[in-house]
């Protein structure tokens, strides 16, 4: 039987200003997920109140995944929105969004969380259900749901990266690598000249090349 929870939200140090009016949760409650991070930033506890709502269950549920304890993945809950209160000031929209965000950080704060419960046998005494899933060398286990963990977040940033994309740019790669279609086929789809879908295409890739690359060596890229 599950014992009930209670979430402690981080104390936040608010700057008193007579200029300022704290807004009410039904306005922050339409927020958007930036726009919340930036009310955090500016000290405002209904701002991490609602974000922390909206973000809870994703978050100990993605911490659950890794560490695989419910007292642990409860406590990592509360230490991520510690951090997006500590560290919202380092978020930059134009590097993904405030979700991709929240999410990264959450799977690497559980990554070496679990990598230290490893080093101190925690996972030895499971009980004898979950060892199935749990035998085997626990550290190769961890490095290989790093790199799982690694290629899910990439591939999520490159699903932002594409969605961030003109919808033309988007039909017209759908439809030359997911249906096969030629460039005049695409033309007469969408209705445009082909010298427009070229455009779309060219300019499309582009984005998501600088994407895939962003990052790497130099010598890398050239390969």
């Amino acid at each position: 039987m599950e014992s009930s929870i209670t979430f402690r939200f981080p104390e936040i140090a608010v700057t008193e200003s007579s200029e300022r009016i704290p807004e009410s949760p039904n306005s922050l409650a339409s927020s958007s997920d930036e726009m919340l991070i930036v009310q955090i930033g500016e000290g405002s506890r209904e701002a991490l109140a609602v974000l922390f709502t909206r973000y809870a269950r994703l978050v100990r549920g993605t911490a659950y995944r890794v560490l695989r304890d419910a007292a642990e993945a409860d406590d990592l809950l509360q230490d991520v929105f510690v951090l997006i209160q500590r560290l919202c000031t380092n978020f930059d929209a134009s590097k993904g969004s405030a979700r991709f965000w929240i999410l990264q950080m959450t799977y690497r704060r559980a990554i070496s969380r679990r990598r230290y419960l490893t080093s101190r046998h925690f996972y030895e005494k499971l009980d004898v259900t979950d060892l199935p899933e749990e035998l085997g060398d626990g550290e190769s286990h961890v490095e290989r749901l790093d790199n799982a963990i690694d290629g899910e977040l990439r591939a999520a940033a490159l699903r932002e990266v594409f969605n961030s994309l003109s919808e033309n740019q988007q039909k017209t790669l759908r439809l030359f690598f997911v249906e096969g279609c030629t460039f005049d086929e695409i033309a007469a789809k969408l209705g445009q000249s082909k010298g427009n879908i070229k455009h779309h295409y060219f300019r499309g890739l582009e984005r998501l090349r600088k994407h895939v690359f962003s990052g790497k060596p130099a010598a890398e890229r050239a390969v």
